[in-house]
């Protein structure tokens, strides 16, 4: 059962993660935290983290086709879900479709921004706390965070 994981109380402090993505990101994150040593490595194994290919004067972003994909799954699943319980997730996601991305471009930048998140709550071994970040996001004079006060505001 994923209450008797040593990480489950950091995978349960997630905004919408419930009975479902609990244990899938359980299984995704493993309890090896030597397995990897920062976010991108994460990103990049579970084939997220876009890949930028240049020719001449022509730049050009994909998605990665080959990958293992229930990892993939279970981050572009679990960032799609929390747009409905997370604040700063919702304004992330509106952002990025002002931007005008498409809905699954905008779904996989949430996802690399909660893998970052995540990562640094699995290796420290801390809930994620919603505030924290929202400060956080705030000390750096993030983007997001303007448009997230605007959204509280409104």
């Amino acid at each position: 059962m994923s209450a008797a994981h040593p990480n489950a109380s950091v995978f349960a402090s997630l905004p919408g993660a419930g009975g479902v993505f609990i244990p899938r990101l359980i299984v995704a994150f493993g309890t090896q935290p030597q397995r990897y040593q920062n976010a991108y490595q994460m990103q990049c194994f579970s084939r997220i983290a876009p890949v930028t290919e240049a020719s001449g004067r022509s730049r050009w972003v994909h998605m990665r086709r080959a990958c293992p994909k229930f990892l993939r799954q279970t981050f572009h699943e679990f960032a799609s879900h929390s747009i409905r319980f997370s604040e700063w997730a919702r304004a992330f996601y509106d952002n990025q479709i002002a931007k005008r991305k498409s809905h699954h471009t905008a779904i996989r930048a949430l996802a690399n921004r909660w893998i970052r998140i995540l990562f640094r709550c699995w290796k420290d071994h801390q809930p994620y706390d919603e505030q924290i970040y929202l400060q956080s996001l705030q000390k750096r004079n993030s983007p997001l965070s303007t448009a997230f006060q605007w959204q509280s505001i409104g």
